[in-house]
């Protein structure tokens, strides 16, 4: 049963600014429930949120009933990095989809959260599961979720803010010739291929560092570190496809079919860095990759080399500072 409160504005102002007061919750949650026809103003639904309120205005709130979807069984386990009340930074492992899907038939991340009991909703009842931000189903490593509303207001705005921050290791060929290679190009959709994303003008804002780690014992394949400005999907995959370059595994953006294959993609989420929510405390989290990947590295590059480049105190200082 839905629950319907009424508020009176005592000053003139906004609708949005005002229910955010009232109900305290952010401004994109209030211009969700006005979307949804939740809010009367005097008996009368409104639907944009800069209506201007009048003294003494009655203000009815609808709040509906959260959806509720039921699990998928699982099958795998899910390696847990960080727990506590606020805050679930897991190691995500490769082949795994973060998000259901029509197109995706077996279960998601989110499934194995809702078997946890990890169930958020909006303030219109819309269903969301603590996702702060996305992995791509092949992309191993850390993620950080939301396990109450206000931590996910949180962790979403340091995202926005950079304040947030994540490195990515990869084995790419060929390998980039400088030490820093930086692309800053706007990405949105192929109009080619549904499939893929691209550089193109009308996309968005992207920026993207690479940094050399190592080459291979062969020099065809390159190890690096991957720094994200922007989160974008693919964004890394996109970036190393306008120079002419490409993630060993990845079968979407390859340029050869002769090149070497892997059964997975060779792109791991290696390090991930944010302020917790309630203690204000600066948190980072590194997890290695998976066996498969660190077998392909280790066969194809010395691995003393490779132990001293995976330091995560080198890995973060090795980037521009004003990036």
């Amino acid at each position: 049963m839905n629950n319907t409160q009424s508020y009176v504005c005592e000053n003139p102002e906004r609708l949005d600014t005002f229910l955010t007061s009232q109900i305290g919750q952010s401004r994109s949650q209030i211009a969700s429930l006005i979307k949804k026809e939740c809010v009367e103003v005097e008996g009368k639904i409104v639907s944009r949120s800069g209506v201007k309120l009048k003294e003494n205005q009655v203000v009815k709130v609808t709040f509906p009933e959260p959806e509720v979807k039921e699990a998928l069984d699982i099958d795998f386990n899910v390696e847990i990095l960080y727990e506590d009340d606020d805050v679930l930074v897991i190691n995500k492992p490769t082949g795994l989809t973060v998000h259901p899907a029509p197109s995706v038939k077996e279960a998601t991340l989110v499934d194995w959260l809702k078997h946890k009991g990890i169930r958020l909703s909006t303030i219109s009842g819309e269903e969301r599961h603590g996702i702060v931000h996305r992995l791509d189903k092949g992309t191993s490593g850390t993620m950080v979720i939301a396990k109450n509303n206000a931590s996910h207001e949180f962790l979403s705005e340091q995202l926005q803010d950079k304040s947030m921050g994540r490195y990515y290791l990869a084995v790419i060929t060929p390998p980039l010739k400088d030490d820093i290679t930086e692309i800053e190009l706007p990405i949105a959709r192929s109009v080619h291929n549904r499939l893929k994303m691209a550089c193109l003008e009308h996309g968005k804002y992207a920026k993207t560092q690479f940094k050399n780690l190592a080459l291979s014992s062969d020099e065809k394949n390159q190890f690096i570190a991957c720094k994200l400005s922007t989160g974008r999907t693919h964004q890394i995959r996109v970036h190393l496809e306008s120079m002419n370059r490409h993630i060993v595994g990845d079968h979407i953006y390859a340029q050869s079919p002769k090149q070497e294959k892997s059964e997975r993609i060779l792109l791991h989420a290696y390090i991930i860095y944010f302020i917790h929510p309630t203690s204000k405390e600066l948190l980072t989290f590194s997890v290695l990759p998976d066996e498969q990947m660190m077998d392909y590295i280790n066969k194809k590059f010395n691995t003393e080399q490779i132990n001293e480049v995976m330091d995560t105190s080198y890995i973060m200082h090795s980037f521009p500072t004003n990036s």
